[in-house]
């Protein structure tokens, strides 16, 4: 089995596919639309990692997630699976990845303590739904908890 692995919250140096978040301090959204619910809230203020495991031999790749509060978020407040469809997600997720890329290579930038390491995603291997979906809402998730902007429009529930 490949090994697609997403691990999140601490620093770990094997990788198919890893990024790393950390909990810096959330800025101040100016943008209402990205304002955070009482329930999104408290996904945000989670101290413990939550750990994620989505392993198929189906499709011979396997995303771990480690990052407090995630877990809760993606029970609580995203969209459920079956909501969006695969292509979407990939095509989410291609532009996440893309421009998640372009800020690790800009340190001076872009928080590195936020943006690591690059992710090896090929928009051309199909991951299946549920990496993708675990991925986009991933994605989703930073976005929100870190006052970030990674494609062109507002990250959104």
């Amino acid at each position: 089995m490949k090994k697609f692995l997403l691990h999140l919250g601490a620093s770990l140096s094997l990788f198919s596919l890893i990024l790393v978040g950390c909990n810096a301090p959330k800025q101040a959204s100016t943008d209402t639309r990205n304002t955070s619910t009482d329930t999104e809230q408290v996904a945000f203020q989670q101290t413990e990692g939550d750990t994620i495991r989505i392993a198929s031999d189906e499709t011979e790749y396997e995303i771990i997630i480690i990052e407090p509060g995630f877990n809760y978020w993606l029970k609580s407040i995203a969209r459920p699976e079956g909501y969006y469809s695969q292509s979407f997600l990939e095509s989410r997720n291609e532009i996440y990845v893309l421009n998640w890329n372009q800020r690790v290579l800009q340190p001076r930038q872009y928080d590195p303590n936020l943006y690591e390491l690059q992710i090896n995603y090929d928009s051309f291997t199909d991951y299946g739904y549920e990496v993708n979906y675990k991925l986009y809402n991933y994605f989703l998730y930073f976005q929100r908890k870190y006052s970030q902007q990674l494609g062109p429009f507002v990250p959104r529930i």
